[in-house]
């Protein structure tokens, strides 16, 4: 049996732990990254307009929001960080922590509840925000990792 990488163990978790909403896995073995895609859906009652990152209009029935964390390689990955809910460094072949990927996966399920609830609010008639967009607290991230301990590394994955 092959072993264990940061790939095959997040998409175990998220699999496992995150089962409320899309998300998907993008290893792009050029740069060195690992992005988690993360997708979140909500019907637009209100036939609001709304205008994506682009700057595309929308009037669809239901609106999709996609936002991306990065797992990346510090001296090999090209990226811009803003594009991202969240960047995450991994150490080379090494890989990464078990405890991050862990702590990441319960974190992130409160970011999508959260995100999910503002999305609904902000679709909702009574709303005057210009834009949404979900919440990251690198803070409450390390207080999930640490819940964890030291659990060994997850390597990197062999082309």
């Amino acid at each position: 049996m092959a072993k264990e990488t940061m790939i095959t163990y997040l998409d175990k978790q998220l699999t496992k732990k995150i089962t409320e909403y899309d998300t998907a896995i993008d290893w792009d073995a050029k740069n060195h990254t690992i992005e988690l895609v993360i997708r979140l859906f909500a019907e637009n009652t209100t036939g609001s307009v709304i205008d994506d990152a682009e700057g595309v209009a929308s009037e669809e029935e239901v609106i999709e929001f996609e936002d991306g964390i990065l797992f990346y390689h510090p001296e090999k990955s090209r990226f811009e960080e803003e594009d991202y809910l969240a960047v995450i460094p991994y150490e080379g072949k090494k890989g990464i922590e078990q405890a991050v990927i862990d702590g990441l996966v319960d974190y992130l399920q409160e970011v999508l509840d959260q995100g999910q609830s503002d999305l609904l609010d902000f679709l909702s008639e009574e709303n005057d925000d210009e834009f949404f967009e979900l919440d990251f607290s690198d803070e409450a991230f390390e207080q999930a990792i640490a819940k964890y301990g030291q659990k060994g590394y997850l390597p990197y994955p062999s082309y």
